[in-house]
């Protein structure tokens, strides 16, 4: 079941507003017209890569029942665009269950290419070491399926002991540099980093961490004409601020918050992309039926504008979204 029976005539009802559906060989099409982009399911984390003119967004699933305390995540999705308006909806590539070491929760995580490959860093609950865990999966397709790259985690709670909670390991964010060293960022509660092997399962050296005014979780990092830009959640309920550095190893600079409390959701998560010459800034909020609260999550596009320094103006969250890119 993809949404709760509880919400389907106001998701319907809600979304026949801004945005229209149709099955093509098996996908589902979407074309949005405004905030959230998503409106038949329940979609959060957002991750977002460029490749060969396609925009390619992967999401968590919320499917958690109406009232209901809690996330209950099963899977990920994979949707692409080349306009940022027309969504196609692919069959899910990845699933909690495809890592025989975990047992639950399909949360945040993240896709890389690198040489023809398609990595995909996620945070899921293990099943035998106590706490959340980083795993990785690999495909040759960007639309998979995945299927799990090591057979075990990346990443456990017993390899970091900087927070002293079991769901610190959670949120990976991953960047191949100019050099060619591939670097994973993760986090909750101590932004932890570490370089990644040129086979990107697998660490090379020390877990090291930085420290971050205010940091919660939800590590993004990307870099633009020669800075590097972390941007991350900010306090609870969540906002998003971001450093900049001129190096990837820091230091790291605070310079503020980009982006506001997000509509009901109590949790923020963001990508940031550019594509086809324009910025975007991908985020979730509560909106597409807000009486469900911080547990059913819609994704959201604005733009992202920078400042001639480099810095980021704070972004300003629209019902409207974005235009179609040509």
């Amino acid at each position: 079941m993809k949404i709760s029976t509880y919400f389907i005539t106001l998701i319907t009802a809600f979304g026949c507003l801004a945005s229209a559906q149709a099955q093509v060989n098996g996908d589902t099409v979407i074309h949005a017209t405004g905030n959230p982009i998503i409106r038949h399911e329940f979609t959060a984390d957002p991750a977002a890569m460029v490749y060969k003119g396609k925009v390619y967004l992967y999401t968590g699933h919320d499917e958690a029942p109406a009232n209901q305390n809690g996330y209950v995540m099963h899977s990920w999705t994979c949707f692409t665009s080349s306009d940022m308006v027309t969504w196609t909806e692919h069959p899910s590539p990845l699933n909690v269950k495809d890592f025989t070491w975990a047992k639950a929760d399909a949360w945040a995580s993240q896709v890389i290419e690198r040489n023809g490959k398609f990595y995909w860093y996620v945070a899921v609950e293990h099943g035998t070491i106590p706490g959340k865990a980083i795993g990785v999966a690999v495909s040759d397709s960007p639309t998979g399926p995945f299927k799990d790259a090591r057979g075990t985690a990346l990443v456990t709670n017993d390899m970091t002991k900087a927070a002293k909670h079991p769901w610190d390991d959670i949120d990976p964010s991953v960047i191949i540099d100019k050099d060619g060293q591939a670097y994973l960022l993760w986090g909750n509660g101590v932004c932890y980093y570490a370089k990644l092997k040129a086979n990107m399962t697998e660490l090379d050296g020390p877990i090291k961490t930085i420290t971050l005014p205010h940091y919660t979780e939800a590590p993004w990092i990307h870099e633009r004409n020669g800075w590097y830009y972390l941007s991350y959640a900010y306090e609870f309920p969540e906002k998003i601020a971001y450093a900049m550095s001129r190096n990837i190893n820091g230091p790291w600079v605070y310079k503020g918050i980009i982006n506001e409390l997000a509509g009901n959701s109590n949790t923020n998560h963001q990508a940031i992309i550019e594509f086809k010459g324009k910025n975007y800034f991908i985020y979730h909020n509560g909106a597409l039926v807000p009486d469900a609260g911080s547990f059913h999550r819609s994704v959201c596009i604005d733009y992202l504008y920078y400042n001639k320094d480099g810095t980021i103006k704070r972004v300003i969250m629209t019902s409207e979204g974005v235009k179609k890119v040509k």
